[in-house]
């Protein structure tokens, strides 16, 4: 399928196979160390949060493209179609629903990525029990992105930090995953703020604070809203060379105005989550990024009642799904290939 995700389409969830070509001999000038690939593939250049487990963007498909077409030692390009369907995973129709072309440049340690996309007659698209989805979705949108890399801690002490600013209009106010969401509005307009860096203490500790916070209006219905901010803090500390102690805390403000599109409820709050866990480490114990790993863990979660009210169908809503506080406890192996 186009769709990122198949697994309700298959027996095997196939999400990449694709082929790549690179430092052809014929290749020369801005080419010279490109690379040409063609398939179904997750964008090379997708970057998250990874120990909050939330991508900042993300981009796939089916398509093709060149990558590293280089102007300068210190420019470079990409520039990539895809075609992909709608949603995630409800949508295992094998057509192509939504058409983006990116063009991604990297000039030094600034990231400058724009997007266009459309989706033709996207207004008459229909759901897989062939109800009508939305008679006034968008089927246009733009995305564009402004990502600041530092080989240093926000240029303050060693270690590394990343920030970027994504604003999106019409099918492109999907910021985090684009063009996978086809019932946005004309009118829609998303802003995220994404930033996190990674640094040393010494002693032995290690810390990296992450932030994430997104604006959006007139997103499903005019005059809606849904705003929320996270800021997030990791530490780790070195107990010996393959055994560390990992601490993590949480806290997110949501102001969502959905004005009763999906029958859902206008509600504001904030949750709380803390973890702590016991790791062990092939080695490089203390590098956020070094795998693998295995983790035992606990963690206390606890949100405002008031979000109960946001929606049956959600989790914030659903039954058993209440305020109050929450434990979980468990293990977690990581590896990556």
């Amino acid at each position: 399928t186009y769709n990122d995700w198949t697994a309700s389409s298959s027996d095997l969830n196939l999400r990449q196979a694709f082929v790549e070509l690179g430092q052809l001999p014929t290749f020369s000038g801005a080419f010279d160390n490109s690379t040409v690939w063609a398939g179904k593939r997750f964008d090379r250049d997708n970057f998250d949060i990874h120990w909050i487990d939330s991508d900042v963007v993300f981009l796939a498909g089916t398509g093709a493209g060149i990558y590293d077409m280089k102007w300068s030692d210190q420019t470079r390009s990409n520039i990539s179609l895809y075609g992909r369907t709608f949603g995630d995973i409800e949508n295992n129709e094998n057509t192509a629903q939504n058409y983006i072309l990116t063009l991604n440049n990297f000039v030094g340690p600034v990231q400058m990525m724009l997007s266009g996309m459309r989706a033709k007659d996207n207004d008459d698209r229909r759901d897989i029990d062939g109800l009508r989805v939305k008679g006034d979705a968008a089927e246009t949108g733009v995305h564009a992105l402004l990502g600041l890399y530092n080989d240093s801690f926000y240029g303050l002490t060693e270690g590394t930090s990343k920030t970027a600013l994504l604003y999106g209009h019409g099918l492109g106010a999907e910021v985090k995953s684009i063009g996978s969401d086809g019932a946005l509005l004309p009118e829609a307009n998303t802003w995220r703020l994404a930033s996190y860096g990674i640094t040393p203490l010494g002693g032995g500790w290690h810390i990296a604070p992450a932030v994430l916070a997104q604006r959006s209006d007139d997103r499903y219905v005019k005059g809606d809203s849904y705003d929320w901010a996270t800021v997030n803090l990791r530490l780790i500390q070195e107990i010996t060379q393959n055994f560390e102690m990992q601490y993590e805390g949480s806290y997110q403000y949501m102001d969502l105005r959905p004005e009763g599109y999906n029958n859902r409820n206008a509600v504001s709050g904030s949750f709380t989550k803390l973890t702590i866990a016991p790791t062990l480490k092939a080695g490089d114990v203390g590098d956020f990024l070094k795998r693998p790993e295995i983790r035992l863990f606990a963690t206390w979660m606890n949100w405002d009642h008031r979000l109960n009210n946001y929606a049956s169908d959600d989790a914030f809503g659903s039954k058993g799904f209440d305020a109050g506080g929450e434990w979980n406890f468990g293990v977690q192996m990581e590896t990556w290939f």
